[in-house]
């Protein structure tokens, strides 16, 4: 088990294989007291999951029901959280009912969004399916929906009650998913922690087999990194900052594409080789550590660059980065392993030079 001590709160993570079939207790061990509860899914994980999810609710005595949205990025809009809105109300959900996130991050942040803000906040609990989510968006409470200006602009800091990481559930994941959420995991060890470089040099291919002893040691080391950064800057207003490593071109690369055609890892990837550009141009990175980070993304089969799309356009969607300040892109560059910076200085040719380089044809 791991905590996550922040100042909105304490909760708990429960991290380990088959840990979905305990969802009830556990959401009675957190002191939820409710005689309902809401799963919220979407019509890729429910008919595989759904099910499950109730069953083990109704054990610990839950009456649940299931909302289930369309899989994918867009339905992180406001025609989603109203629709969610009208069933809630329909089911007259009450102000313990619990709303269960039962998916990937477009799910756990869809369904944070609307605990935050029905009834002003209802109990919210994160029980992720897929690696990338495991790793990383179901920890830390941001939540949000996308604008079509940029991705995660309307949003909360909204703390789960409570996070259930069921490890099994990634061997179900299809390959590209699973790559998907290595290049969280390789970010958490460039930024955060050097000795898990190694593990995942090491036993790539035992993860991407996804070996049951192996894929809980390296969800829980990942979930306990976050948690840590989570406790110390809950609001990201320091050290948290680190944890976007990447994410600035990347996600300027997803609003371009309209949230669907590449998905959230693939695009983070191609933004660390980008960061590590910037960071050689400038002279804060080593080539040495540039060159160890696309060898890790190789080896999981994360994409490098993302040839094809207009340049122009991506360098204008990072302007709308949520880390500007006064009007001045904060970039986490890497000084070494474990050892990131956060410079405002980069000078924008040169961000332009580098975006081109990572999508032009």
């Amino acid at each position: 088990m791991i905590s996550v001590e922040a100042r909105s709160g304490r909760y708990e993570v429960h991290c380990r294989w088959g840990a979905l079939d305990e969802l009830g207790g556990l959401l009675r061990g957190a002191g939820i007291v409710s005689a309902d509860a809401v799963v919220v899914t979407d019509d890729v994980v429910g008919p595989l999951c759904a099910a499950r999810a109730v069953s083990a609710l109704a054990r610990a005595g839950f009456e649940a029901r299931v909302h289930t949205v369309a899989a994918g990025e867009s339905s992180k809009g406001l025609r989603t959280v109203e629709a969610a809105y009208d069933r809630l109300l329909s089911w007259r959900a009450e102000r313990t009912t619990p709303l269960i996130a039962l998916g990937g991050g477009v799910v756990g942040d869809l369904a944070g969004f609307v605990a935050a803000t029905y009834l002003r906040g209802v109990p919210f609990v994160q029980a992720p399916t897929s690696l990338l989510a495991m790793v990383d968006a179901s920890i830390g409470g941001k939540v949000g929906i996308d604008h079509a200006r940029g991705k995660n602009l309307i949003g909360a800091f909204y703390p789960p009650a409570l996070v259930v990481q069921d490890t099994s559930l990634v061997a179900s994941l299809p390959p590209r998913a699973l790559r998907e959420g290595f290049a969280e995991v390789i970010k958490h060890g460039l930024i955060l922690d050097p000795p898990m470089l190694d593990v995942l040099e090491r036993d790539a291919g035992r993860l991407l087999a996804v070996d049951p002893e192996r894929t809980t040691e390296i969800v829980a080391r990942n979930a306990a990194l976050k948690a840590h950064v989570v406790s110390a800057d809950e609001r990201e207003g320091g050290r948290r900052i680190i944890l976007n490593y990447g994410h600035t071109i990347g996600h300027a690369i997803e609003a371009v594409t309209g949230y669907g055609a590449i998905r959230h890892g693939e695009a983070i990837s191609a933004g660390m080789m980008a960061a590590a550009a910037i960071g050689e141009r400038i002279g804060v990175t080593p080539p040495s550590v540039a060159e160890r980070q696309r060898s890790l993304f190789e080896r999981y089969g994360l994409p490098l660059r993302h040839p094809g799309l207009d340049a122009d356009a991506v360098c204008e969607a990072i302007a709308f980065d949520k880390k500007v300040s006064g009007k001045r892109v904060r970039w986490i560059l890497l000084e070494a392993p474990g050892h990131p910076v956060v410079r405002d200085d980069v000078p924008p040719e040169l961000v332009r030079d580098v975006v081109r380089a990572v999508v032009a044809a």
